[in-house]
C-alpha cells in the first residue's frame, strides 16, 4: 500500500501547474520529494528533475515520467478584456468550453473561465458542430483591455484549475494525470530503491515538454547516457463504452500496469520484466499500445546516442487529455513494485542485445 506521505506528495504534484515549457511549479515539488531519499538531486536547464542513487556504478538505468501537462497560451487581449488563446499540447476542443482555468502570470495565478457563444444564439446548423478554439475565449472578469492587461500579458501560459479528488478507495481523478501519475511512479520507485543494495546506478527523471515532442527525455537521456531506460506513462483503458478492444486491447482499471510490446520496447528487457512479474506475483496487463511506435518518452530514449534498451510501463487511464482523467492506485502500486524488483535484480553485467542474450 502507498504510504500516507506518498499520497500527499501525489496530490501536491497533481495540484501543481506545469504546462509544457513552464513546469517550474511541478519541478519544485518533485525536487523536494526526491531530496528526501536521493543523495543527489538536480534540475537542469530544460526543467527536467533528476534524482540519483548509487551514482558510481558503471551500468546506468534511467526512469522517466513526464510532469508537464497540456494547456493553453494567451495570444491576444480584446477590447472587451477577453483573452484569446492557442493550444499548448494535444487539446481536445470538445472538453474545453466552460472550463475553469488559471493563467500563470509574473505576479501569480489569475482565475478565469473559458466562454463561447450561448447555445440559444447559435444557428441550428452550428449547434451540432464543435466550436473551434479560436471561437472561445477566457473571461477573467475584466471590464476592458486596459483592466485585463493589468492582470495578464500576451504569452502567459494557462492550465486547467486543480481538481484532485479520491473516488472511492482505489481510484483518483485529476487534470494532468497524464503524466504526473507516471512521474509519481518514478519517484516512488526511487524511494523504494533507496532502501535496497543496488549494483547499478539509477537515475529517476521527471521530464518536461513531452506533450510538445518528447523534448525533455531527449536531453536528459543524452546527458545520463544510460544502458537501460524505463518510461512510465499512461495508457488507454478499454473498460468504457465505444472504445474498441480490437484496436487498443483489453485493458482495465485496477488489473495492473501495462507492459508494452512494440518497436520501442527491447525484447530482452521485456522478457526480464515479465519474469520478475511472474516470480513476485505482480499482476500486469499486456499491451501493444495504440500504434507501432512513438508517442512516449520511450521512443526518444531508445534512439539516444548509440541506442538504449527501453521498456514502457503504462498506468491505465480513463478520459485521457481531459480535466477528469481517472487512474487506479492498485495499478500505480503494481508499477512501483515491478520497476523496483526488476531494477533491484540487475547485476550490472547484463546484455540486452536481442537474439544473443
Amino acid at each position: 500500500m502507498l504510504k500516507q506521505d506518498s499520497l500527499q506528495f501525489l496530490e501536491e504534484l497533481l495540484r501543481s501547474a506545469s504546462p509544457s515549457g513552464y513546469e517550474m511549479e511541478a519541478a519544485a515539488v518533485y525536487r523536494e520529494y526526491l531530496g528526501r531519499f536521493c543523495p543527489e538531486v538536480k534540475t537542469d536547464v530544460m526543467g527536467n528533475t533528476i534524482g540519483v542513487l548509487n551514482a558510481g556504478a558503471p551500468l546506468r538505468v534511467m526512469l522517466a515520467g513526464h510532469y508537464d501537462e497540456i494547456g493553453f497560451q494567451i495570444v491576444y487581449i480584446s477590447d472587451e478584456g477577453l483573452l484569446y488563446f492557442r493550444p499548448n499540447g494535444g487539446i481536445d476542443k470538445l472538453n474545453v468550453p466552460s472550463s475553469e482555468v488559471d493563467i500563470l502570470t509574473a505576479a501569480g495565478r489569475v482565475r478565469g473561465v473559458i466562454g463561447k457563444k450561448p447555445i440559444h444564439l447559435l444557428k441550428p446548423a452550428e449547434r451540432d458542430v464543435p466550436p473551434e478554439l479560436s471561437d472561445m475565449w477566457i473571461d477573467i472578469g475584466a471590464e476592458d483591455r486596459e483592466a485585463a492587461e493589468k492582470l495578464v500579458a500576451v504569452g502567459d501560459p494557462v492550465v486547467m484549475r486543480a481538481n484532485f479528488r479520491r473516488l472511492n478507495e482505489n481510484r483518483v481523478m485529476s487534470k494532468g494525470m497524464d503524466d504526473k501519475i507516471g512521474a509519481f511512479v518514478v519517484a516512488e520507485t526511487m524511494r523504494e530503491l533507496s532502501a535496497r543494495r543496488l549494483k547499478v546506478a539509477v537515475y529517476g527523471v521527471g521530464t518536461v515538454q513531452e506533450e510538445l515532442g518528447l523534448r525533455g527525455a531527449h536531453t536528459s537521456c543524452f546527458g545520463i547516457d544510460p544502458a537501460i531506460g524505463f518510461a512510465v506513462d499512461v495508457g488507454f483503458t478499454t473498460d468504457i463504452p465505444d472504445v474498441a478492444k480490437k484496436i487498443c486491447g483489453d485493458i482495465k482499471l485496477g488489473k495492473g500496469p501495462e507492459i508494452t510490446r512494440s518497436a520501442d520496447n527491447n525484447i530482452v528487457l521485456g522478457r526480464l520484466m515479465r519474469k520478475v512479474a511472474a516470480e513476485k506475483e505482480i499482476a500486469c496487463q499486456e499491451s501493444v499500445g495504440h500504434r507501432a511506435t512513438g508517442g512516449t518518452d520511450t521512443a526518444q530514449m531508445q534512439m539516444t546516442r548509440a541506442g538504449v534498451a527501453t521498456a514502457l510501463v503504462s498506468i491505465p487511464n480513463r478520459y485521457m487529455h481531459s480535466a477528469v482523467e481517472i487512474c487506479d492506485l492498485r495499478d500505480v502500486e503494481g508499477a512501483v513494485r515491478l520497476l523496483t524488483e526488476t531494477i533491484a535484480a540487475l547485476q550490472g553485467n547484463e546484455t540486452f542485445i536481442p537474439g544473443i542474450d
